[in-house]
């Protein structure tokens, strides 16, 4: 393997339904600035049945250039067709990097890739920067639970491989919005479909989803009890929030996983972010920090969540949260009748 034959930045861009998943956007413009300390290009792979039309759209997030390849096998996704187009579409262009998100697709996706074309990969990154003196990716990862980051090196293979956390890059978009479009043929992909999919069942959420919500108000250790969380929930409510939690409450059971937020839950950046009974350890920091405003309520003045704060409040959240609901009601339903 001759490593300088591999250039450029190769970006999965996850679609589902036709419609690009919002990891795709910020693997762009993490891809955008990786490749502007190489010289390379950006490029967006794609695939799928009948998604050409998304192209447009990635070339305003930073793409240089779009692969696609569009097959009727490739309509919903399947590892198989999905591993094998993508392994030929790298052994054809050679990229120094590939990028994923860390979705249930792109983690049941990466590591059969990397096995076929025999190089690392590492999983959950937050964190990517080329090292100067050697121009090797260097990925950094939540270990140990989150309690230490390790920056994790290839250095030997190509190309260099990552999946990157939903909600950690942040999309930006690019000036020269207009990129080049490259259709792809793989041949035989219908052959590589070794199971049949007979039903799609959609489960309906009526959950926001963390990452997509404006404001979180979140709870920690210190609401006491899975019941005191209705109190957070009425807030979130007013608000036209949801209800969002740190890791201890989701190891007691209190709170569902997905409502984590943190190294080993969900990155969030909401316009407002209340953490109520939240001490604000390291791991618990690096998933909001990012946050507009940021209220903290904690009735240890010395909580490290004070430090990250925009606002605090030293007291009891059980007390303090009604009393903030009820006036937020009350402001509302005079601007209401006014």
């Amino acid at each position: 393997m001759q490593i300088e034959d591999y250039r450029g930045v190769f970006i999965f861009a996850q679609q589902v339904d036709n419609k690009l998943a919002g990891v795709s956007y910020e693997l762009l413009g993490k891809g955008r600035e990786l490749a502007d300390v190489r010289g390379s290009e950006v490029v967006a792979v794609l695939l799928g049945s009948k998604v050409e039309n998304l192209a447009e759209s990635l070339g305003q997030y930073g793409a240089d250039r779009v692969v696609v390849v569009d097959d009727p096998a490739l309509e919903t996704y399947m590892t198989e067709p999905y591993a094998y187009a993508f392994s030929e579409v790298i052994k054809k262009n050679k990229p120094e990097i590939v990028l994923y998100g860390a979705t249930a697709i792109g983690r049941d996706l990466a590591p059969r890739i990397s096995a076929r074309i025999h190089t690392g990969l590492t999983a959950d990154c937050t964190g990517l920067e080329i090292e100067p003196e050697t121009n090797h990716l260097l990925m950094t990862r939540p270990a140990f639970g989150g309690n230490i980051m390790a920056t994790i090196v290839c250095a030997e293979f190509r190309p260099q491989m990552a999946t990157v956390r939903p909600g950690v890059m942040q999309r930006k978009k690019a000036d020269a919005p207009k990129c080049r479009v490259e259709r792809m043929e793989v041949k035989d992909l219908a052959a590589h479909r070794n199971v049949e999919i007979l039903e799609v069942v959609k489960k309906v959420s009526g959950k926001m989803d963390i990452q997509d919500a404006k404001v979180l108000v979140s709870g920690g250790r210190g609401m006491g009890s899975p019941g005191n969380f209705t109190i957070l929930e009425e807030l979130a409510k007013e608000l036209g929030g949801t209800l969002s939690s740190s890791r201890a409450p989701v190891d007691s059971g209190w709170v569902e996983k997905d409502r984590q937020v943190g190294q080993t839950g969900k990155t969030v950046r909401p316009n407002l972010y209340i953490a109520c009974g939240i001490s604000g350890t390291i791991q618990h920091l690096a998933g909001m920090e990012e946050s507009d405003i940021i209220v903290a309520i904690n009735k240890d003045p010395g909580a490290p969540i004070f430090e990250a704060a925009d606002f605090g409040l030293v007291g009891d959240a059980l007390k303090i949260v009604p009393l903030l609901t009820e006036a937020i009601r009350r402001t509302k339903e005079r601007k209401a009748t006014a």
